[in-house]
């Protein structure tokens, strides 16, 4: 009897033991298909938002120095990284042909002043034939053929005396040019500046800028006003405009930002890759640099953050919290028009940017509500949020994959425990 008694009991502790392992199995497998997620509170927080670009660092004022006349570098009298003064002696140059050029335009002067002496004799002489034909032709001592001849002869005469000063009025401005491009074979600097690039030599030959382009041979820069030239591209610039705020990080400085100001906008695209089917359009932005810093040299590279907007006491969110789904009709929707999708609908290019809407997954207890937000401007870590929640509204926060591609309209979640402990230390 008692051995029935102990197999009885056994029987039932078995029992107990396979009820609790396959409850504790449902337990278990009913946590296992929850998703982890990460949570957070909406709150109030001052974003600005901001554009970001490369480029390089350049001077305000750079002025190129070129020879208008061509020759040998007589004189050089600077050297790269010399501090010059306005008007002082950089270059003086030899000409090759200009001395010759001088002389055959002074000869050419003195003939066509002696053309209008010949000229001016000849016109007096016939104003003096044309004064006595017409007295004889009054008194009818000559005929009209003979005054029409001699008023002809006067007419020539003084159509050649006016041509004589004409010529020689020019060969004086030819002459003057030279003289004046004779002078500017001593080339001074027009600014005060530091020589920031020196491409020639003493003794070399240069091309004046009356062939074309002509030689540059120097460069000097006035390095007390700084700029940072960047390229945005042309989805970002239409956010800057002149005035707006900026840091700048120089490579060569990376321990040290500078504070900047917006003081130009371009309007002509910069076009990459012209030709391909990946045309890159970017815009040119010059940021004067408010910061004093004499170790800045022309063409450092830098880093440029433009402060396009600032918006205080708005309610945000994490950037990762807002994610993207595609629209349906309202009919067809399982939640405000909303098809809720496990795609990435940033990344997802099948789809249509007209029919998709920003959304978050506010927490319910265990479980998601999908909520249509209106964002406004973003920050490296928030974006504001203008409709569709309200402060202290709990959402899901990350992670990634949970917010763009695992959570639907009513998912199950878990707290992910280790990284809320994370966060509360």
């Amino acid at each position: 009897m008692k051995r029935k008694k102990s197999k009885l009991w056994i029987f039932i502790l078995v029992f107990v033991l396979l009820v609790i392992i396959i409850s504790m199995f449902f337990i278990f497998n009913k946590n296992d298909q929850a998703i982890s997620v990460s949570v957070t509170k909406v709150e109030r927080k001052t974003i600005t938002q901001t554009v970001s670009a490369i480029g390089k660092i350049e001077p305000e004022i750079e002025v190129k120095i070129s020879s208008e006349t061509s020759g040998e570098i007589q004189f050089l009298g600077v050297k790269e990284g010399d501090t010059v003064r306005a008007g002082q002696l950089l270059v003086r140059i030899k000409p090759d042909i200009l001395e010759t050029q001088l002389e055959q335009f002074k000869a050419a002067a003195n003939a066509a002043k002696i053309e209008i002496q010949i000229a001016k004799a000849e016109l007096e002489r016939t104003e003096n034939e044309l004064k006595r034909t017409t007295d004889l032709f009054k008194n009818e001592f000559a005929s009209k053929q003979e005054f029409e001849l001699v008023k002809t002869n006067y007419e020539k005469a003084n159509s050649a005396y006016l041509v004589a000063l004409a010529r020689y009025e020019q060969s004086l401005a030819t002459l003057r040019q030279a003289e004046k491009t004779a002078s500017r074979t001593v080339i001074t600097s027009p600014i005060n500046g530091i020589v920031t690039s020196l491409t020639v030599q003493k003794g070399e030959k240069v091309v004046g800028t009356a062939q074309m382009a002509g030689t540059e041979m120097m460069r000097i820069s006035d390095l007390n006003i700084m700029n940072a030239i960047v390229e945005v591209d042309e989805n970002d610039v239409v956010l800057i405009k002149v005035g707006d705020s900026a840091s700048v990080e120089i490579d060569a400085f990376s321990d040290k930002s500078y504070k900047g100001i917006v003081t130009e906008v371009g309007h002509s695209a910069i076009i990459a890759q012209q030709g391909t089917q990946d045309q890159v359009i970017n815009f040119k932005v010059k940021i004067r640099l408010l910061d004093k810093e004499d170790k800045l040299r022309p063409g450092m590279s830098c880093n440029v953050e433009i402060n396009t907007e600032t918006r205080n006491n708005v309610l945000a969110v994490p950037l990762q919290a807002v994610t993207v789904r595609e629209t349906k009709s309202p009919d067809k929707s399982t939640e405000g028009g909303i098809e809720v999708k496990k795609a990435d609908a940033v990344n997802d290019k099948k789809i249509n940017q007209s029919k998709i809407q920003s959304v978050v997954f506010l927490r319910k207890d265990n479980k998601v509500k999908l909520v249509n937000v209106k964002t406004g401007i973003s920050d490296k870590g928030f974006i504001e949020i203008i409709e569709g929640l309200k402060e202290g509204d709990e959402i899901v926060s990350g992670n990634y994959l949970a917010v763009s591609r695992l959570l639907q309209d009513g998912s199950v979640i878990k707290i992910d425990t280790l990284k809320k402990n994370k966060k509360s230390k």
